[in-house]
């Protein structure tokens, strides 16, 4: 094996070398708080402490350990590349969703995020997380081409009718859907003065995924591209995910035409433009 292989080897396949890695980027330490903070057994400890000192990532000063800066400068790179591969295992069920035509998106931006996937036997977990954000936000703003399933839709409207603001873009397609879920629940709701919607005929990522933005997360909906199936939910409460959000939200909004509200009464899809 290459020989820089055989390091990134010998830190990699070692929860415990990792551990004191990170242990130690906090600051100096002594023997017993490093087993402590890595549950690492006495023999594991002073084996791993001797091979840090050989290859001169930390010394010793006194009772306490601290990384040099040649450790300072492994434990900033392979931990950064840690979380990276962290990260991807998080996301790699769900990376076909994820969007391609958002400006600005990064996949460094959702590293933090709880994602909803159906498990075996249990396909309602997105569904059930949609909600949740939903019910626990005084404001939502997003866009999506998908139609919501009935549950979401009711969760939306009930939501507004209790004073929760919307501003909301659909595709004509998903609009005209979701008046026909209800005409008079979705007229109810359109008619209340903190609820805006708006129409784009070319929403970014349409066939692939929306975005929501609730108080304070920032969320990503997956559906599936053949049957428009709510296959994940991916939020986040990063500050910087959330800018992202909601500047792209702005970009598109700008983009898409006001629907008035007594166009709904039409029913039709092409009279619902103001």
């Amino acid at each position: 094996m290459d020989a820089v292989l055989e390091e990134i080897d010998f830190l990699a396949r070692s929860n415990h070398r990792i551990g004191v890695l990170e242990e130690l980027t906090e600051g100096p330490l002594d023997r017993r708080e490093l087993r402590t903070a890595t549950e690492a057994s006495s023999p594991t400890m002073s084996r791993i402490l001797t091979d840090f000192e050989d290859r001169r990532w930390i010394v010793r000063n006194g009772p306490t350990y601290e990384l040099t800066p040649l450790g300072e400068f492994v434990a900033d790179r392979f931990l950064d590349f840690h979380e990276a591969m962290k990260t991807e295992r998080k996301l790699r069920d769900v990376w076909h969703w994820l969007p391609r035509e958002m400006d600005g998106f990064s996949v460094d931006l959702f590293a933090d995020a709880v994602v909803s996937y159906p498990g075996p036997g249990y396909p309602y977990e997105p569904i059930e997380r949609l909600t949740h954000l939903i019910e626990g936000t005084t404001r939502l703003r997003g866009f999506d081409s998908i139609v919501f399933k009935s549950i979401s839709n009711e969760t939306v409207c009930q939501g507004v009718l209790d004073g929760m603001e919307l501003e909301y873009v659909y595709s004509p397609t998903a609009l005209e859907k979701t008046l026909r879920w209800n005409p008079d629940r979705v007229m109810e709701a359109a008619s209340c003065d903190h609820c805006t919607i708006f129409v784009h005929d070319d929403l970014p990522d349409r066939s692939r995924c929306g975005l929501g933005i609730v108080d304070d997360r920032a969320g990503i909906c997956c559906h599936d591209t053949e049957t428009g199936a709510l296959t994940a939910v991916i939020d986040t409460d990063a500050p910087e995910a959330r800018d992202w959000a909601i500047s792209t939200f702005e970009r598109v909004r700008e983009e898409a035409k006001l629907v008035d509200p007594q166009a709904f009464e039409t029913h039709v899809s092409s009279d619902l433009l103001s």
